[in-house]
């Protein structure tokens, strides 16, 4: 299972990563036509959007994966080894319900934009199409999230519970 999961957070990440190549051409197309022949690229603020929206979606569940979310330990440094895996292990659990809530709500929002044909600006793109690109990364990171509440595994090697 722990494969499987390390496999589909990277096959994510990598997707957000080639959308940031992406991204980042059009800004620079977009800013070299500006300059250049005094015209943007159309719509490149729209793209923007909609390309930082998945992005954002599809580097949760390696974040998630490899323990790499902001952990605010001042409390708990005085806790045994148990019971800060006990702690971590009630987290990644929230975070889990959480990102399970985040889903659905993503879920019912692209119904909703796809019911009342909501599109983009200037490219009238279908705004459904943004909230179903960033459902897969957002289920498997209540995914990883709930395995990592329920085994105490994760992808960081060096931190698995015995």
């Amino acid at each position: 299972m722990s494969n499987a999961l390390d496999l589909l957070a990277r096959i994510c990440a990598i997707a957000g990563g080639l959308l940031v190549v992406a991204i980042t051409l059009v800004t620079t197309g977009s800013i070299a036509g500006r300059w250049l022949f005094d015209a943007p690229l159309s719509g490149d603020t729209e793209l923007i959007e909609y390309g930082m929206a998945i992005i954002v979606a599809a580097f949760l569940p390696l974040c998630q994966w490899r323990r790499a979310n902001i952990i605010v330990d001042f409390f708990t440094t005085r806790l045994s080894a148990h019971g800060r895996q006990r702690l971590d292990r009630l987290g990644a659990l929230m975070i889990a319900a959480m990102m399970t809530l985040i889903t659905w709500r993503t879920a019912v929002g692209a119904l909703d934009q796809k019911s009342v044909g909501a599109t983009t600006m200037l490219l009238q793109w279908p705004e459904w199409l943004a909230y179903t690109l960033m459902l897969p990364p957002l289920a498997l990171t209540a995914v990883i999230a709930l395995y990592m509440g329920v085994t105490g595994r994760s992808g960081q090697p060096g931190l698995q519970e015995s």
